[in-house]
């Protein structure tokens, strides 16, 4: 039985692991990525909101509406979704509302004025250059029987604001709060985007009294609807959970945890993820007015089939195909940013703002991508591809290396100079072997390491970062550019070793290993044990249900969601083991061991949970009633053994687009 469940287990952890590396690359990589998708609608009192998300670039817009009025917040630029639901729900949008001046993407405000008899209203200390309404802080705007309020919440950016939501005029407290890139779930907004206009310290103490003197005063049961998700890089760590409640993000939010304002603003500047350098054009359109577009226009006229394409010095082109027709022959020194991924963002961060951009790829795909890079303020040229193999032109080749091959070849010490292009955090956690690490957004710099004409194998999660890096190695000069078919993810399925490395910078410690570590187990008597004599030197979790939290808990522990837990590196870290404890010690196992794959930090597992906790020690034999009554031991179910392993459940109704 032990043995059975011991590889039920290990099989879990195997394929959440899986799970979790097509998750942050690959696994919203398709069509729906790339357009408006509703999210859900919550009805209120009064009124509802619709929610939609656009999940290449992990953006959530909001029509609320209330009567037959309706607003639409934080819009980005293509705004015909807006305009089809506000016709089928048969309501007329009175006003854009903006949290902010946005930097990481060209908002709608304008095309949809353009459209519609509807004011822009827009925080007043935003110092914006076209027509609005200025909002200050506590003015309101009615919407059908709602009411809205502007709250100043700076700490993102000195105009950032929080919009206040009731479906009472009189009641005190509103119901539901848009909250821009103020909070997020489980985050809060970068303060580190204005570049030298004020220091990022000075933020981030205002996100810090905007918590505490603001939002932290608002009842639990505050819904919260920030601009983001999972995948932007307007804050880290944010979560996939498309909404949340100020009591949930009271207790898991870790930034939230601080009170202590120099240790608030240190944690908020801490891993902050590079903001692309696409953002401060973006947020300066924002504030100009960006001009409107002609979204039906014609493909523009293609460019002469030249040559001239190749030169670095005058082009900038980007491929849209996929990698494997990439890899088939493509543009000498064109980069493949494939059209089935996060096109707007990987652009933005790749090519330089003012560079002469050329795109190409199939017409359709050309119509495609010309429309998505309006949502960044990129324009473009075109040369069909098909135009370029018909002038005979030349075509440069790269032969895709399968994982298992390339594993012969390190077995063999035969193998090419292996480059992981993924961000470092991503490389320590996993790796496929004794191989460099050069992230993509700065290899055209780092690849000075590197000899040119020594071959070079590309690695990444999925084969998108890895396809774009032959090209930017081909621009410097590089010859001889493979990329590892599938990526690390195809690596792990195919069964290959992956190296767990002790120290960052050190060869690993052992040979080559499968990326599976063992959590402890910990039994009720040792816990107590720790309970009596070590107070203070562990951390405890409990990670059911908050109803069953409520009705009985070890003291001294905190509920925790199971998502939450696992994706918050937060929990990480800490001077002491980690303890997770549920009904049976069955999720605990599963969680404590993908939590061990993360990090150095003792995770441990209550061994038959706060079941066999309260057996043993809540009420053991030895304490019984005489008269034969059983104490009062929570009523649960008996643990189910799955058929089959599954990973963990989460909240999230949408994952967002990963990179």
């Amino acid at each position: 039985m032990q043995t059975r469940l011991f590889f039920i287990f290990f099989a879990c952890v195997l394929t959440v692991l899986f799970a979790q590396i097509k998750d942050t690359e690959s696994a919203t990589h398709g069509d729906t990525a790339a357009s408006y998708q509703v999210v859900d609608t919550y009805p209120f009192l009064n009124g509802k909101v619709i929610q939609l998300n656009l999940a290449v670039l992990s953006h959530y817009s909001y029509l609320l509406i209330s009567e037959q009025e309706a607003v639409v917040i934080d819009p980005g630029r293509d705004v015909f979704t807006y305009l089809d639901i506000a016709k089928k729900e048969n309501v007329q949008i009175k006003a854009i509302l903006l949290t902010h001046s946005h930097a990481d993407f060209v908002a709608g405000h304008l095309e949809l004025a353009g459209r519609i008899p509807a004011l822009v209203y827009v925080h007043s200390l935003s110092n914006v250059e076209y027509q609005h309404q200025p909002w200050k802080e506590g003015d309101t705007l009615n919407v059908g029987k709602m009411v809205l309020k502007l709250i100043a919440t700076p700490g993102h950016t000195p105009d950032s604001a929080c919009i206040y939501a009731y479906a009472d005029a009189k009641a005190e407290m509103p119901d539901f709060v848009f909250t821009g890139d103020t909070l997020f779930v489980g985050s809060v907004g970068r303060p580190d985007l204005l570049e030298g206009q004020m220091s990022a310290a000075n933020l981030a103490s205002m996100m810090f009294d905007t918590w505490h003197g603001k939002l932290s005063k608002l009842n639990d049961s505050v819904k919260i609807f920030p601009a983001h998700g999972a995948g932007s890089l307007c804050g880290a760590h944010l979560s996939d959970q498309p909404y949340s409640t100020i009591g949930e993000q009271r207790k898991t939010n870790s930034y939230l945890q601080y009170t202590a304002r120099n240790e608030f603003i240190a944690a908020i500047l801490d891993g902050l993820p590079e903001a692309p350098q696409y953002f401060k054009h973006n947020a300066a359109l924002n504030r100009k007015g960006p001009e409107l577009i002609e979204w039906q226009a014609p493909l523009p006229q293609p460019l002469p089939t030249s040559m001239a394409l190749a030169d670095i010095a005058q082009y900038y082109v980007v491929d849209l195909r996929s990698a494997t027709e990439y890899a088939a022959g493509h543009i000498p020194n064109s980069v493949n940013i494939g059209l089935r991924g996060r096109l707007e963002t990987w652009v933005g961060i790749m090519v330089p703002w003012n560079a002469n951009l050329v795109l190409t790829g199939a017409e359709s795909e050309l119509i495609e991508a010309i429309y998505r890079l309006h949502r960044v303020g990129y324009k473009a040229q075109i040369m069909p591809m098909n135009l370029w193999t018909a002038a005979q032109l030349p075509l440069s080749k790269n032969q895709p290396i399968q994982p298992n091959a390339l594993h012969d070849l390190m077995k063999k010490g035969q193998a090419p100079m292996i480059v992981d292009v993924r961000l470092p955090n991503e490389w320590m956690a996993l790796r496929i072997g004794t191989i460099v690490n050069l992230p993509l957004n700065h290899l055209a710099e780092l690849s000075s390491k590197l000899s040119p004409d020594q071959p070079v194998v590309t690695v990444c999660n999925s084969a998108y970062r890895s396809s774009m890096a032959i090209g930017i190695l081909e621009r410097k000069g590089f010859t001889q550019v493979s990329s590892l078919e599938g990526g690390s993810e195809a690596w792990v399925n195919a069964g290959l070793p992956v190296y767990k490395v002790d120290q960052p910078g050190h060869a690993p410690a052992s040979l080559p290993q499968k990326q599976i570590t063992l959590p402890e187990r910990l039994d009720a008597a040792g816990l107590q044990r720790l309970i009596l004599d070590l107070p203070g030197t562990f951390d405890l979790v409990d990670i059911r249900p908050q109803a069953q939290y409520q009705d009985y808990h070890i003291p001294g522990s905190k509920n925790v969601d199971i998502a939450e837990l696992i994706q918050n590196p937060a929990y990480l870290v800490g001077v002491g083991p980690l303890i997770i404890v549920d009904r049976d010690g069955s999720l605990a196992m599963i969680v404590a061991g993908i939590l061990s794959q993360k990090t150095q930090r003792p995770i441990q597992a209550l061994y038959g949970g706060l079941q066999e906790y309260w057996n043993k020690i809540e009420f053991p034999p030895t304490r019984l009633p005489k008269m034969g009554r059983q104490p009062p031991i929570p009523q649960v179910a008996p643990p189910v053994i799955p058929q089959s392993p599954q990973p963990p459940p989460t909240p999230s109704k949408k994952k967002s687009a990963g990179c």
